[in-house]
């Protein structure tokens, strides 16, 4: 195929088209290069993904320690509550903590 015959076809005539030619660059400059690109898109789906399931995590440790406090309005539970973690006593009570052998010390196996 010559020249001639070349530029006688019809997707050679719509090609060099001065408006599919403008068309393309445009679709080019937006997909690519504009602000608003699609990478740029791409890359606020990722964070905005991340960030969802980082609330999704929050709203579960949210329930978790609205259900700690109500537990702990009990004063029972309370007392209990301070006596495990903080190693609290009434006064005139002694306190003795036990460690278990395997908890002291770190095993090296071979």
């Amino acid at each position: 195929m010559n020249w001639k015959e070349l530029r006688e076809t019809k997707w050679f005539a719509i090609a060099s088209s001065s408006y599919f030619l403008v068309s393309l660059a445009f679709i080019v400059w937006m997909l690519f290069f504009d602000t608003n690109s699609f990478r740029n898109h791409k890359a606020l789906q990722k964070e905005i993904d991340k960030l969802e399931q980082q609330k999704e995590f929050l709203e579960t440790e949210i329930s978790k320690d609205k259900a700690t406090l109500k537990k702990l309005s009990d004063p029972k539970e309370l007392e209990k509550f301070a006596r495990e973690n903080y190693y609290m006593k009434k006064e005139g009570e002694e306190l003795f903590l036990i460690e278990y052998e395997d908890s002291t010390k770190t095993k090296v196996e071979d």
